[in-house]
């Protein structure tokens, strides 16, 4: 049995996430983080000592936070995406965040139980900006299928 995660990387239009810029964005993560944990087929997020992942800044650009998570299946990730509350976070995204230049979000099959690192996630999101969707990484316009159920696709494969 395999699980969808993702990866989605934002860069902030200020150097630090309590600028008051961000007041608004940071306000909205804990409601927004515990409506994905309420959300049918959610498995498991990044989190930091804060309950979010602002914490976190694996890219050589400190304005660069992410977000990781897993779930059952696409279909459950783009109803919590595009279909709840998130979607108004995602409206206003201009006020805190620039607009990208690449990709910022990646999608890869992991085998349930797997829980993906924020190295293993950086490299999908490499990959998928560096050669393109494929069954390494993806996105959710090109979704790809889950591996054969007897195969163990995970970080070494990237």
């Amino acid at each position: 049995m395999h699980h969808l995660a993702q990866l989605n990387i934002a860069r902030m239009l200020v150097s630090d996430i309590d600028h008051p810029i961000m007041a608004d964005f940071v306000a909205q993560l804990d409601p927004i983080n515990q409506l994905a944990e309420e959300s049918e087929g959610f498995v498991w997020r990044l989190k930091g000592d804060g309950n979010d992942a602002t914490e976190f800044r694996p890219f050589d650009d400190e304005r660069i936070i992410v977000n990781m998570s897993v779930w059952e299946s696409p279909e459950q990730l783009q109803a919590f995406v595009f279909k709840s509350r998130h979607t108004d976070v995602m409206k206003e995204r201009r006020k805190w965040f620039e607009k990208p230049d690449q990709l910022m979000t990646v999608l890869w099959w992991i085998p349930a139980g797997h829980i993906p690192t924020i190295t293993e996630a950086k490299h999908r999101l490499e990959r998928l900006n560096k050669v393109g969707s494929g069954a390494q990484a993806f996105t959710f316009r090109d979704i790809q299928p889950k591996p054969n159920e007897g195969t163990r696709e995970i970080s070494e494969s990237v």
